[in-house]
């Protein structure tokens, strides 16, 4: 029997912070620059407030010049936009990140589209999102997440994916369409699912590549997927499981591991 392979996602994240850290000491040496990422987050959600703490440590910890802004739930749209106004215009500031999901009453598009494409490190801004779209990725931000699933990716398959099958479990602007132009680009061919779908267990399993992005705690199952094809597993779900005969809320993936 063939023994999986496991693809250790922070052990690249780890490895990825080395490298930014020694490129961010060399810019400050031969340029003086220091990169500098600006973070805001309007609200209390308990998730948003951890992932802004994780940014906010790992720009600190890669020398990177960070800022956070926290904004009450009730902040208007128009103070909103001032900030991100004079974030863009900020000579000290590089790069902005406005956490999601913002509050009912905020209009996010408005909010993302409001950020200076050049200081769009999300990738949410129409410019990023038509370069991403068009292939023209050496000037645009493409979104975090899709980019480090390519990296994991390319480590066990190689940069060039001509006659693989990938097939994304997921449409949304953050992981499924931004995935699937990046798998385009490297010469995969692109199924991209999504709920409406029909007999998704066929589909997936005449893929190479898979990349679970739907949240759906463990969907993915095992006789759905064929021997030596590739999974990345997006998906974060908080789930009431009982382990040890003690039930308790835990994060799960999306693919049943």
């Amino acid at each position: 029997m063939t023994v999986a392979k496991r693809i250790d996602g922070k052990a690249k994240a780890a490895e990825l912070a080395e490298s930014i850290s020694r490129e961010t000491a060399a810019l400050l040496k031969e340029h003086g620059v220091t990169p500098g990422l600006a973070v805001v987050i309007i609200g209390e959600d308990p998730a948003s407030q951890v992932y802004v703490r994780n940014k906010k440590r790992t720009a600190e910890s890669c020398g990177f010049h960070s800022v956070q802004h926290t904004l009450p739930e009730n902040v208007s749209q128009p103070d909103v936009l001032q900030l991100i106004n004079e974030l863009n215009n900020d000579d000290a500031i590089h790069g902005i990140l406005v956490q999601l999901p913002l509050p009912d009453h905020l209009n996010e598009q408005a909010i993302t589209q409001a950020i200076a494409p050049s200081k769009d490190v999300d990738g949410f801004h129409f410019v990023n999102i038509g370069k991403l779209t068009a292939g023209h990725t050496s000037d645009a931000f493409v979104p975090c997440t899709p980019a480090g699933c390519m990296l994991m990716i390319e480590d066990e398959l190689g940069s060039d994916l001509s006659g693989k099958n990938a097939v994304v479990i997921g449409r949304s602007n953050i992981v499924g369409k931004p995935m699937a132009s990046l798998l385009l680009q490297a010469n995969a061919t692109v199924t991209v699912t999504h709920s409406r779908t029909r007999n998704l267990p066929q589909v997936v399993a005449g893929a190479d590549i898979i990349v679970a992005a739907v949240g759906r705690a463990d969907m993915v199952k095992a006789d759905w997927v064929k021997p030596g094809a590739v999974i990345i597993d997006v998906g974060i779900n908080r789930v009431e499981k009982t382990i040890d005969g003690e039930t308790r809320m835990v994060l799960t993936g999306d693919v049943d591991f």
